[in-house]
């Protein structure tokens, strides 16, 4: 469902992937630098992090306890964020799209403006003034169009997600359908504007300055010849590709006390070609030298540093799941309500459906994914009795004939609402299918950004029956 990091982006499928949680937090306490293989970003005296599964971002405060949640239809998989300005944080989306988040005021964020890619998917950093984007290395392409020379390796945007220049140049490989594999990677911003920047599939880690020039590399010293990636005979029509993935993240973290020159640059790495074990590596930021390296365990995937710049890892699940306990006590109302047509013509309102645990689907006869989806809702609609549980599909359909012939081929046993291809423009959906789930009093549950098949509604089965039971 949300957490696609593949589709022909198999390449990084290993990079979303937790030990016993760490003693209790020290004086000071933490500041979280990864969560689940994406950079957290220190912002108003929390650590915020994207959570994709749920389409949300989590804010913790210095003993790791989720005090905040920012969800909107524009969060649909956000993989990565860094803060810009003084309140606003902008987002990595895994499609390549940026979403700037204001978090001032109150427990939700008002989404400020969005950007499309540079890149066929864009990974952002921001700092000292500066925003720039790389090749994403969380949705690669196995194949991607041959890019020119002279094309930057990092680009540099204006706060509209606009490019106005560039920092270094691509690296070809002998093969330049693979431009995309080869200069995808991880990305982070100094305060004073420097660019730190580490390929995914090269053991190297790159610092330029604020004005273009390369300051130092570092390389770990996995492998004693390092190619490029290469294709390898296919599988009948699977596309195969011999590479290792490297690099996973960079995070810039607070400055030990006291504080050493230059500050710390952490880079989240694997040990292995499939990144299946992970490392941290921790280098001056002033020579690039490792200062010290920590080797994960298998459940070791959220990252924070303390006070005296001290790594501490946990348990990413165990702390997400502090962010459920309160979660009924904090939902929003789902908004706007509507008042739609159905195929008979009478007026249907989000209402009339209150004292029902209700899914609202957003869908169209053109979305392929909403095929594979219906038959699943119509089974989970025969499930649950009409007294505790409804489905609301709006079409968002310009084609009436085009809706009707879809209604009649698959005959929803649930109500069909006419949105007339305005439902994205009033909703703001990344894209189709899209579902809310809503509590009996109409307030979001969660939301559900495209079709995860038969396991994403095992689960969601499970949600509706919780909802159900409770008081």
């Amino acid at each position: 469902m949300r957490l696609v990091l593949g589709g022909s982006a198999v390449l990084v499928a290993a990079l979303f992937g937790c030990r016993p949680t760490a003693p209790p937090p020290p004086p000071g306490g933490f500041t979280l630098l990864f969560l689940d293989r994406s950079p957290a970003a220190s912002l108003g005296g929390l650590s915020w992090a994207p959570d994709p599964e749920h389409g949300r971002l989590l804010a913790f405060d210095r003993e790791l306890r989720v005090t905040r949640r920012i969800s909107n239809p524009r969060l649909a998989t956000p993989i990565a964020v860094t803060p810009l300005g003084r309140t606003e944080l902008l987002v990595t989306e895994r499609t390549g799209e940026g979403v700037v988040v204001d978090t001032a005021g109150g427990s939700g964020g008002r989404v400020v403006r969005e950007w499309e890619s540079p890149d066929m998917a864009s990974l952002y950093a921001a700092g000292g003034g500066r925003v720039v984007a790389t090749r994403s290395p969380y949705y690669v392409p196995q194949l991607g169009a041959p890019e020119p020379d002279t094309a930057p390796l990092v680009r540099i945007l204006d706060t509209l997600g606009r490019p106005t220049g560039g920092l270094g140049t691509i690296r070809r490989p002998a093969t330049p359908l693979l431009d995309y594999v080869v200069n995808a990677g991880a990305v982070a911003v100094g305060p004073d504007g420097a660019v730190y920047y580490a390929p995914l599939v090269r053991d190297e880690i790159r610092k330029y300055t604020p004005g273009g020039q390369v300051s130092w590399t570092t390389k770990r010293g996995l492998f004693r010849n390092e190619p490029d990636p290469e294709f390898l005979p296919a599988k009948g029509a699977e596309l195969r590709l011999k590479k290792a993935l490297v690099n996973v993240a960079l995070a810039l973290g607070p400055p030990p006390l006291p504080p050493p020159p230059g500050g710390r640059v952490y880079a989240l790495g694997s040990d292995d070609s499939a990144a299946t074990r992970l490392r941290v590596d921790v280098l001056d930021a002033a020579t690039g030298a490792i200062l010290a390296t920590r080797h994960l365990g298998p459940r070791e995937t959220a990252v924070a540093v303390d006070a005296s710049g001290a790594l501490a890892v946990f348990d990413a699940d165990s702390l997400v799941a502090s962010a459920v306990g309160s979660a009924a006590a904090t939902r929003e109302l789902f908004s706007p309500a509507f008042a739609l047509p159905d195929l008979a013509g009478n007026t249907v309102t989000l209402a009339g459906f209150r004292g029902k645990v209700t899914l609202v689907n957003f869908w169209a006869s053109w979305c392929d994914p909403c095929r594979e989806e219906f038959p699943h809702m119509a089974e989970l609609y025969r499930e649950f009795d009409r007294k505790d549980f409804e489905i609301a599909g709006v079409s968002d359909d310009v084609d009436a004939g085009k809706m009707l012939a879809f209604v009649l081929k698959y005959r929803p046993p649930f109500p069909i609402l006419v949105g007339g291809g305005r439902m994205k423009e009033v909703y703001h959906y990344r894209g189709l299918p899209y579902s809310v789930l809503l509590d009996r009093q109409g307030r979001v549950i969660e939301r559900i950004f495209g079709f995860g098949g038969a396991d994403e509604f095992r689960k969601l089965r499970q949600t509706i029956a919780n909802e159900v039971r409770a008081p």
